[in-house]
């Protein structure tokens, strides 16, 4: 079956197109509705995802109950990818918080195209890298940088994976984010709000001025994205600004790229996971 190498996920993107040949006939788009789980902590990873759109949050879960971000992944990752190690118990929840799309695969077809692609080993040691970065760097701001520093982080980080400056995000998932009560989000978006870092906010949206956002906002964002977009190039991801001309079908787009672009680019290419004109 013939089909465009050119996808909207950055790692898959990134693979050449006969290792990408050996995932694409167990690929099943399938829709990534918000507060959806698609793992619990401890449960067994059954199913990988690569997002095409919108966001999952990786989230621990305390004994005492309460639930903490470590970390997100929307269009440049992956979730469930421990099961590349073999057969695996998730240690976190994992959470859409943003819906969209994605690319589901078993762990099984994904072993074994895995055994037969180096490029494939690579993309994965790449996500794992950029993974491993989010964690430590999240560990480290949440001991040392306000609350307020935090929250602007998150919003950015989510910010490079959704379309537009409203973001689709509740009070609930914001608290899910920095570890707090909601009345303590309910104070910090206020505080941000005043500095002109959100326009404005409802109950489940939240609109940004992006240059204000940054500039509220720790030094970790900056080099979080860094480095995780260092760990992009190994893998032949290329940053923002360094994108290759659009009209070369297996052109990558930036690791952060919007996802309206991807779209607009995989629309005039073709692409996974496009549904077929009339649908």
């Amino acid at each position: 079956m013939e089909h465009r190498t050119r996808i909207n996920n950055r790692l898959l993107a990134a693979l050449p197109p006969a290792d990408l040949d050996l995932l694409v006939p167990h690929f099943r788009t399938v829709p990534l509705e918000r507060d959806a789980v698609l793992v619990r902590s401890e449960d067994e990873i059954q199913r990988i995802y690569f997002p095409l759109g919108g966001l999952i949050a990786f989230i621990m879960d305390m004994p005492n109950g309460q639930t903490v971000a470590t970390a997100v992944v929307g269009n440049e990752g992956a979730a469930g990818m421990l099961t590349a190690l073999g057969p695996a118990r998730s240690p976190m929840t994992s959470v859409v918080r943003v819906a969209g799309t994605a690319l589901q695969i078993s762990p099984a077809r994904f072993q074994a195209a895995l055994g037969r692609s180096n490029a494939l080993k690579a993309t994965v040691q790449t996500f794992t890298r950029s993974l491993l970065v989010q964690f430590q760097h999240v560990a480290a701001c949440n001991a040392l940088h306000s609350v307020e520093a935090r929250l602007a982080r998150w919003l950015l980080h989510v910010h490079d994976r959704v379309d537009g400056d409203v973001l689709p995000l509740t009070q609930e998932t914001l608290a899910e984010f920095l570890g707090v009560r909601r009345t303590t989000v309910t104070h910090v978006v206020s505080k941000l709000r005043a500095s002109g870092a959100i326009r404005s906010n409802r109950r489940s949206s939240i609109e940004i001025d992006r240059p204000r956002l940054e500039a509220a906002a720790c030094e970790c964002y900056q080099l979080m994205r860094r480095r995780i977009e260092q760990a992009g190039l190994s893998a032949g991801i290329k940053p923002p600004g360094h994108s290759r001309p659009v009209d070369n079908p297996h052109a990558q787009t930036p690791l952060f790229a919007k996802a309206g672009e991807v779209r607009r680019r995989t629309r005039t290419h073709g692409g996974i996971g496009q549904r077929p004109r009339g649908h």
